[in-house]
């Protein structure tokens, strides 16, 4: 049922009216405004709903009016030259609140078309319903837009009985709805969106519109591969001048790497509402808390200072490792030690060798194996492996993985690069025994568990070498969207091992170049669990 409707008491078309026939001045509809003025005269006419300023009039804060000039200039023929437009910063500075006067915007106000299509996105139902509530909270605090707009709430809707323009709030769900035809749309919090389904299905749908927008909001997400992670590049790279794209505006808020994030300096470098009405007593508290208890830290850094960190522990920080991004030099000739990480019939497989030079240095070289419908496993797994593939970074297995055709790679690099040993973990060591063995290629095999016993000495070895700069890993994309995924866990002596299981995607390449590197080295054994006897009197 609607709030509002047609017949609602005191309704008119004519534009400015309310109940009894009294025409209210409407700021945005002066002669003398521009474009951007128009749209910011829309917004401060709105109400303040919530928290220390509400029953205020919106009062725009120069940063969110830098924003609003970005997103709404126009080019030589008066259109707006902005198609997508992306607002990143640190939680609760109010990117909702602006959002959904954007959309009313758009919905009712100066950018509103005939028979617009205002969306906005989320990945569930209650993220869907925070802009919705916020946009019928500012509707109702006004009696113009009140007897204007019908508000139904259980579509999550509202209409504008005006222009034929209708809001929806949708979810990921709505991924297989078609025929949409966006004016408008606002994803928020894609950081936290699984895959791009959604937001391409979207953005390919707003070709029909003249000037169609699509806003999105959101702090970072955790890692490089993340669909609000490729568009932070590439809007990095349009700040930069590196590309060229009018039609494309990022405003990026985020803590810079080099300055602690305890200082208040990185807090306000990541949220430009500080000591506004963003609370600078709780990032305080918050701080305090995160360096207490190091499990919040990451969370503090991704969802306060807007970091592209997990929000849980990784085995190696993202930043660490891309400090080990120099380039992988194996001579010809080089005495090499491998490690083996063999998959299911369906699972990746990943072939890792490891050459220390003459400074110390360790350089790792993977080969990664995918078997199966390249495209539909990207989907599942949120990888671009049809890129990686064509770029020469991932074999295709065929239908299932073939261990023959990974003893082939085995024996031509042994032919170049003598394998000294080839680590392996016993899952179906046999079939590769038995393809190695068919094409007569002779490589000693050395067995390498993946359980405490086998990968905590490695891990540690294996973390010292990155934390201190000592591994060379080219910035391999497979191997390090494989770091990137990593977590461990430790059992009641510390001992440590990489967990599958709680792993955000698949880490096969980082558990093979964990065992290469000890298989050259050699790792301690784990330590024993300490146990107290008490004896009870």
């Amino acid at each position: 049922m609607g709030s509002r409707g047609k017949g609602a008491l005191g309704y008119s078309r004519r534009r400015g009216e309310t109940q009894g026939g009294r025409k209210r001045h409407l700021p945005w509809l002066r002669k003398d405004l521009n474009r951007i003025e128009r749209v910011c005269a829309f917004l401060q006419d709105l109400s303040v709903t919530s928290g220390t300023m509400a029953g205020s009039k919106l009062k725009l804060r120069d940063w969110q009016e830098r924003f609003l000039e970005d997103v709404y200039r126009e080019d030589g023929e008066g259109r707006r030259q902005v198609r997508t437009a992306v607002l990143s910063m640190g939680r609760k500075n109010g990117k909702t609140q602006l959002a959904a006067a954007m959309a009313l915007c758009h919905l009712c106000g100066p950018e509103a078309e005939s028979r617009g299509e205002v969306y906005s996105v989320a990945n569930d139902r209650f993220q869907a319903s925070k802009l919705f509530n916020e946009m019928v909270a500012m509707v109702l605090a006004d009696p113009y837009l009140t007897h204007r707009l019908n508000i139904l709430k259980f579509h999550k809707q509202i209409e504008d009985l005006e222009t034929g323009s209708v809001f929806t709030a949708l979810t990921s769900e709505a991924k297989t709805k078609m025929g949409l035809n966006p004016s408008f749309v606002c994803y928020d919090e894609l950081g936290q969106a699984n895959d791009r389904t959604l937001y391409d299905a979207l953005d390919s749908a707003m070709g029909a519109r003249r000037d169609p927008l699509m806003l999105v909001i959101s702090t970072q997400a955790a890692t490089d591969y993340a669909p609000m992670s490729q568009l932070i590049d590439y809007g990095l790279k349009v700040n930069s001048g590196d590309i060229v794209d009018s039609t494309f505006h990022l405003t990026l808020y985020r803590a810079s790497e080099d300055i602690s994030p305890w200082s208040p300096d990185a807090w306000y470098q990541a949220n430009p509402a500080l000591g506004d009405f963003r609370s600078l007593a709780d990032v305080d508290r918050q701080a305090a808390q995160a360096q207490r208890m190091p499990a919040m830290a990451n969370a503090f850094r991704n969802l306060i200072l807007n970091q592209r960190v997990a929000s849980h522990t990784k085995f190696v920080e993202l930043e660490d490792w891309k400090a080990c991004g120099g380039e992988v030099e194996i001579p010809d000739g080089a005495q090499v030690y491998a490690a083996l990480d063999l998959g299911a019939t369906r699972d990746m497989s990943a072939l890792v060798l490891t050459f220390q030079d003459h400074t110390g240095a360790f350089h790792v070289k993977p080969y990664f194996w995918l078997p199966g419908d390249v495209t539909e496993r990207g989907d599942v797994d949120h990888a671009p492996y049809e890129l990686w593939m064509r770029q020469g970074f991932l074999y295709s297995a065929g239908p299932t993985t073939d261990p023959k055709a990974i003893a082939l790679k085995i024996a031509e690099i042994d032919s170049e690069t003598p394998i000294m040993t080839l680590a392996f973990d016993r899952w179906r060591i046999n079939d590769l025994e038995r393809a190695l063995e068919r094409i007569g290629a002779q490589v000693p095999l050395a067995p390498h568990g993946q359980g405490y016993k086998d990968m905590s000495g490695a891990l540690d070895q294996f973390e010292a070498l990155a934390l201190n700069g000592r591994l060379r890993h080219g910035n391999h994309p497979v191997l390090t969207w494989c770091a990137s995924n990593a977590i461990v866990t430790k059992d009641a002596a510390g001992n440590r091992k990489l967990d599958r299981s709680r792993a955000t995607g698949r880490i096969d390449g980082l558990v093979a170049a964990v065992m290469a590197v000890a298989a050259m080295t050699g790792a301690p054994e784990p330590a024993e669990p300490q146990y107290q006897l008490i004896i009870l009197r």
